[in-house]
């Protein structure tokens, strides 16, 4: 019994942060690059933007004369809200969530019918992990060179950038710090060596190697509202623990610690890293008229191995909870046979995991409907069906995993772990237009309709991203004939509704259940607002 309830918030955990990291993914991507591409909804592929058109389709770079540089500020404020409601009835094992524990004077569930919120950004800093940013927006840069040499059909582009980049920090007391107190997802591009190509009036075409790093980190508590530790509770107070005897020693002790469905566990961090994972780019662009043009674009999937530590520390409580079932007679004999924790109250080393960076494809048109007005309609593809699984590995064989074996002996071994997740691939679209007001300025409109690639029943609030739109406004201004200036303000929005039960990756509360679950039995409505407000500066050198 004490032995599947360790395995499951153990196993839990790690599944938790990996699960989420990843899910991060979908609604993360292509929000941090270019002002100009978020204002029009990201519908681009067929008229990129600047320099940055290395990561939108390379063709584009055909458009550069000479030599430029491009800087790019994205200033991101973001809201994550979490609703913990208990539905009628709310308890496990008999033992009522709502009525005041006797011990503490305080709801047996601190977390039922709470709020969490936070709007503290994180960042993934390479060779030191989640770096905590000061309360209020955060700064994403991106910048990058071209050069055209005279009289050449050649366009040559660098740039840094960040593809993909999500992270918050909660409160150490926040309700949502079971999944996670902190976590920090980021793709960073640090050279993109690209090349355009004007093969003549109406073709151009591009391709390009992107090295970039990847990094993945979270921290969060656990704990494990199951039916396992409802009845690990029932016996406490069976035994009567609370005077401090032990009525079946030595034969059995179950008094080394406090322990209940609601009790904290202990604190998870883990930390892995890419720090060379390459892509490659390809581009084209069609342009048969003065007032229509096609564009599609490429960007490989890249296998990842990401390598990195982990480290367990368990609640006085809890280890010695275990430490005194192992003293005793039969809990020594069962634990032999069943390899049930020994209470160690801490444990570390390194873990691994795969994971493929997925491939994505995106075509779209530009229109000139009118002089002053020009529409654009893009679809892309991001292949998030690989991610059918994630596999860890860890350097040693830990007590954990002999015991997540027994309950899911496909999915875990001694020293591995394998995570269902079965995320589907989804086409987006997006829609921009532009309004030409004058020679020297544009206004512009967009949005980009982005669908969840995560199953309802793999939500949580780590990753509270259902299906969203992208609303963006945005201006562009030719300062003289060598610079141009970009701005973009953006919002998106997503509001997801976890009924109690329903998201195996958050609120099951079936006692088999091997995936962590440290809001079971409770109603969950997730909100996530990000506020984006970008400026790039171009200009000839």
């Amino acid at each position: 019994m004490g032995m599947t309830s360790h395995n499951k918030r153990i196993l839990g955990a790690v599944i938790a942060t990996t699960i989420s990291c990843g899910a991060e993914a979908q609604l993360a991507q292509n929000l941090t690059i270019h002002p100009k591409a978020l204002a029009l909804g990201n519908a681009v592929t067929a008229d990129p933007p600047g320099i940055m058109a290395i990561h939108y389709n390379p063709a584009g770079l055909t458009k550069l004369e000479g030599r430029q540089l491009e800087v790019n500020l994205m200033s991101v404020y973001l809201d994550v809200d979490a609703d913990f409601h208990a539905p009628e009835g709310y308890e496990i094992f008999g033992i009522d969530g709502l009525e005041t524990d006797p011990l503490t004077g305080d709801q047996r569930d601190p977390v039922a019918n709470s709020h969490s919120h936070t709007n503290n950004v994180a960042l993934y800093l390479p060779g030191y992990g989640i770096l905590r940013a000061p309360p209020g927006p955060a700064i994403a840069p991106s910048a990058g060179i071209s050069i055209n040499p005279p009289g050449s059909k050649l366009t040559f582009g660098n740039a840094f950038y960040l593809p993909l980049a999500a992270g918050f920090y909660r409160d150490k007391d926040d309700p949502g710090r079971y999944q996670p107190q902190a976590t920090a997802l980021q793709r960073t591009t640090y050279l993109a060596p690209t090349v355009g190509y004007e093969i003549n009036d109406e073709w151009s075409v591009g391709a390009g190697i992107h090295l970039s790093h990847m990094g993945i980190a979270a921290d969060q508590y656990m704990r494990a509202p199951n039916m396992l530790l409802g009845v690990a509770e029932v016996l406490q107070d069976a035994f009567n623990c609370e005077s401090g005897d032990e009525p079946l020693q030595p034969w059995l002790a179950l008094c080394g610690g406090n322990v209940g469905p609601w009790d904290d566990i202990g604190a998870l961090s883990i930390d892995v890293q890419e720090t060379l994972s390459p892509t490659y780019t390809l581009g084209v662009i069609w342009e048969p008229t003065d007032w229509f043009s096609w564009g599609a674009s490429y960007t490989s999937e890249a296998d990842m191995n990401l390598k990195g530590t982990f480290e367990i520390e368990y609640t006085d409580d809890w280890s010695g909870f275990w430490q005194s079932v192992n003293g005793s007679v039969l809990g020594a004999i069962t634990s032999a046979i069943l390899s049930l924790p020994s209470g160690a109250p801490r444990e570390a080393g390194n873990v691994s995991m795969d994971l493929v960076y997925p491939q994505h494809f995106q075509t779209g048109i530009s229109v000139d409907v009118h002089p002053k007005l020009t529409v654009n309609v893009d679809a892309g593809w991001t292949d998030y069906k690989q991610w059918d699984a994630f596999v860890f590995r860890f350097d040693r064989n830990l007590e954990f995993l002999n015991a997540a074996r027994i309950l899911s002996p496909d999915n875990a071994t001694p020293s591995t772990l394998r995570l269902p997740l079965g995320f589907t691939d989804q086409w987006n679209w997006a829609f921009g237009v532009e309004f030409h007001a004058s020679s020297r300025l544009d206004l512009r409109a967009g949005v980009e309709i982005r669908d969840s690639v995560i199953p309802d029943d793999q939500r949580s609030i780590m990753a509270p991203f259902g299906g969203a739109n992208l609303y963006s406004i945005g201006m562009g201004y030719r300062w003289d004939k060598d610079t141009e200036i970009d701005m973009n303000l953006s919002y998106l929005q997503s509001i997801e509704t976890i009924p109690a039960d329903t998201s195996c990756n958050i609120n099951c509360d079936n006692i088999t259940n091997i995936i962590y679950n440290p809001y079971a039995g409770l109603d969950v409505k997730t909100s996530l607002r990000v506020v984006m407000a970008g400026l790039s500066f171009r200009t000839k050198f």
